[in-house]
């Protein structure tokens, strides 16, 4: 579970990066900002994620079905701190 957070973390991170790049004109920038758009909503989303599939399932496994449970909780689960930061700095987390 700690894995799957991790990866996805990461994952999101240095894609972000990747994007912002040409657009902040340098890597250190670029990794400041994504870390700073992402990573209170990856780890609400993953970690949110990770419980619907323990409550559904009664341990850390996936099947089939559960998955779309998992990626809706996990779509929403962000949206009020995303809403917030947006509502109050006037800035996107993503």
């Amino acid at each position: 579970m700690m894995l799957a957070m991790f990866n996805g973390i990461m994952t999101s991170i240095a894609l972000e990066t990747f994007i912002l790049i040409k657009q902040m004109g340098g890597i250190r920038e670029a990794f400041r900002v994504a870390i700073g758009m992402s990573l209170i909503s990856m780890i609400a989303m993953e970690s949110s994620m990770n419980a619907t599939d323990i409550l559904i399932m009664g341990e850390p496994s996936l099947t089939w079905w559960v998955i779309p449970i998992m990626l809706f909780v996990g779509f929403i689960t962000p949206w009020p701190y995303n809403y917030w930061r947006l509502k109050k700095y006037g800035l996107a987390c993503h």
